[in-house]
């Protein structure tokens, strides 16, 4: 039975930064970032927007298409996490309306927890061929001000429809595994911000991918020239490339590894090029930008998948494309909200950045930003308010 994602949707906060000036502000070259990591651009998350307004904001042209019936499970994949307990789910099942009927579960490992929710869903669609399940990835990358890491921040959710007879694409049911306990990155609950050894977990990532996709070649017999195109895990758009052009270089291709690399992923990274790593929606926000951006059809086509979550996990998959995936997609929608972004400037960035969600159990009314279709309007007694934007 076919198993796979029916509809796909990426969100982005309405708020951004163009990284010309953060460079001047920390007096970098320019082209550190968008040439030596390929950024340009990141998202800003203003103070009433959060992992639950913005995969809400996912979900939503997802829900208006085609309803709630027979959604059954949602699985909500961060590293963001917004509580201890609650699943930052039940957020936006509340705000979607969806069935009493549904399972509601949050899942984490860094930003391999969006690929283990695909999978988990496609198995329970699977068990019951009737049902539709909704996997949402969202996530504020957030670093130190004037830290190596702040250029590569950035925010966002995908939300997919998992159904069998998917329209966008069908999952392969084969994969490589790649898992070590590792200190890569990681981000204690004490702390909003997350540290990462930089060079370290880039050595780690790509040892990742050579592991899992030596494992996934052993099973299929296939090579890279199989895939049509390949997506990864963007913790910044040049580490997309770096892994591409380490399987070609583990796969024995010597000659024109540039060309092939911008033939088969070039495609994938433009959208995480202007919003920042958005953690575990970085790849499929790459499988998003593909889908829209790609002139070539994909019909039929093979796609190759290497998903990685510091700490750490990696896995290599694949999956064929349905043959009139176009009619199903939101491209429109997602080149307008890019589009329509507002640019703040660099004090406006650190004063957002700086301005923190209260603890201390007081009612608080957050200023109205604009934000998607739902926004945290405050606290009460611990509580965070979400409502939805008139």
């Amino acid at each position: 039975m076919r198993t796979g994602i029916d509809r796909i949707s990426f969100y982005t906060t309405r708020y951004c930064l163009d990284l010309k000036d953060l460079a001047a502000a920390r007096g970098a070259d320019w082209k550190k970032y968008s040439v030596g990591i390929g950024q340009e651009i990141m998202g800003i998350p203003p103070p009433d927007e959060d992992i639950v307004t913005m995969a809400a904001s996912a979900a939503k042209p997802i829900i208006d298409e085609v309803g709630v019936d027979d959604i059954d499970l949602v699985l909500f994949a961060t590293e963001s996490s917004i509580d201890q307990s609650k699943s930052a789910g039940l957020f936006v099942h509340g705000l979607l309306n969806l069935p009493s009927r549904c399972r509601v579960v949050e899942l984490k490992q860094a930003c391999y927890s969006g690929t283990i929710a695909l999978r988990m869903a496609a198995m329970m669609v699977a068990a019951s061929p009737s049902s539709k399940a909704l996997v949402i990835c969202s996530d504020i990358a957030r670093y130190t001000l004037g830290s190596p890491g702040e250029p590569t921040q950035g925010c966002g959710a995908v939300a997919m429809l998992v159904t069998t007879s998917p329209a966008l694409l069908s999952l392969d049911p084969e994969y490589g595994v790649h898992a070590e306990d590792v200190m890569d990155f990681w981000r204690p609950n004490y702390r909003e911000e997350a540290f990462v050894d930089g060079k370290y977990s880039t050595r780690i990532y790509l040892n990742s991918a050579t592991e899992s996709w030596k494992q996934y070649t052993a099973l299929t017999g296939r090579t890279l020239s199989d895939f049509a195109r390949c997506c990864y895990h963007i913790p910044f758009t040049n580490m997309a490339s770096k892994a591409h052009d380490r399987l070609l270089k583990d796969s024995g291709v010597i000659e024109d590894r540039k060309a092939i690399i911008e033939a088969q992923v070039g495609e994938s990274l433009s959208y995480n090029r202007i919003t920042g790593n958005t953690y575990t929606a970085s790849l499929y926000e790459g499988l998003a930008c593909l889908f829209d951006t790609t002139q070539e059809p994909l019909d039929d086509k093979r796609l190759g998948f290497f998903s990685y979550g510091s700490g750490s996990v990696g896995e290599f998959f694949s999956g064929v494309v349905t043959p009139g995936y176009r009619s199903s997609l939101y491209s429109a929608r997602h080149k307008h909200l890019l589009e329509s972004r507002i640019a703040v400037d660099i004090q406006q960035y650190e004063d957002i950045f700086n301005l923190s969600i209260p603890s201390d159990g007081w009612d608080y009314s957050f200023t109205e930003y604009q934000t998607g279709s739902f926004r945290l309007a405050g606290m009460q007694a611990h509580k965070r308010i979400y409502e939805m934007v008139r």
